[in-house]
């Protein structure tokens, strides 16, 4: 009995949670990006379509392997992907997301940093379409999902949107262009932003959309960089000159100042909209400190 406390407790424990969920959906989205890709080799269709259908086929399963894994390994129902609620969640969050993306470029342009140069067909937003739709469910999954939720269940909400926007913002280290100012400020203008989103809606539905709306708006439809990776054809071919405070420079936008303001005032609107529903959670001590006042 004492060996199986030991192993239940091992596979409940939090940093083994966090474990097998980024290894399964991670094995999920790669199992799919490849096995679509071989099967689509012998379907006589273009590389932009293709592309979109991996996206789709890999954002599908990702999705499907979360709640199949939590459902059966923690014993509850998804709650944080309920399809209640849906069209609002979605409609606000690519609002919020691309309302956001829009600001920044307006505050480019005014600044003469932003100058159109063409108008393409909306055709154009293929590339971006399919590179909006796989990040958005899988980044959301994962950091949202898996390690800010569980996280959450042992430090607290504002624990967990420290850690989880830390990982998330540093994460992008490693992308063409970035610096130590683009890693921190996507922790605080994206990261704050996706978590405070989920702690109020306490649906990942949310922070999905914005995460779409902000890719597909920033590359896709503006034609800018999105984490200093370009899109091969976008709405708007722009041409994007200036300080890099200002425009966020070969990064993108997201390496600018106003990002990182527009996106820190939408984090503290969520934060607070979370704080008059009471949807923070306290850290695990804090509930078991309150269990024993209570007794006493």
């Amino acid at each position: 009995m004492n060996d199986h406390s030991k192993v239940f407790r091992f596979f409940h424990f939090t940093l083994t949670r966090i474990f097998l969920g980024i290894l399964s959906v991670v094995a999920a989205a790669l199992l799919a990006q490849v096995g679509t890709n071989a099967l689509l080799k012998f379907m006589n269709i273009g590389e932009e379509l293709k592309n979109l259908v991996v996206a789709v086929v890999t954002a599908a399963l990702t999705l499907v392997t979360y709640i199949y894994l939590f459902k059966n390994y923690e014993k509850r129902a998804i709650t944080e992907l309920s399809t209640s609620g849906f069209a609002f969640n979605a409609i606000s969050g690519f609002v919020t997301g691309f309302l956001i993306l829009s600001l920044v470029i307006l505050v480019m342009y005014l600044g003469n940093a932003y100058t159109i140069i063409s108008v393409n067909p909306v055709s154009f937003l293929l590339p971006a379409l399919s590179v909006a739709i796989s990040s958005a469910v899988f980044e959301e999954l994962l950091f949202r999902g898996v390690i800010f939720r569980i996280s959450e269940e042992k430090l607290g909400s504002a624990w967990a949107l420290v850690i989880s926007s830390s990982i998330f913002g540093f994460g992008h280290i490693g992308n063409p262009n970035s610096t130590l100012f683009s890693a921190v400020a996507i922790v605080i203008e994206a990261g704050l932003l996706l978590g405070a989103a989920y702690i109020y809606s306490r649906n990942l539905w949310l922070p999905v959309f914005i995460h779409f709306a902000w890719n597909l708006s920033e590359g896709g439809i503006y034609g800018a960089a999105v984490s200093g990776t370009g899109i091969s054809k976008s709405l708007i071919i722009p041409k994007i000159h200036g300080h890099e405070l200002l425009t966020g420079g070969s990064f993108g936008p997201e390496n600018s100042l106003p990002a990182v303001i527009f996106g820190v005032l939408a984090a503290a609107l969520f934060l607070w909209k979370a704080g008059k529903k009471k949807t923070w959670i306290k850290p695990s001590w804090r509930h078991k400190k309150s269990a024993i006042t209570q007794e006493a």
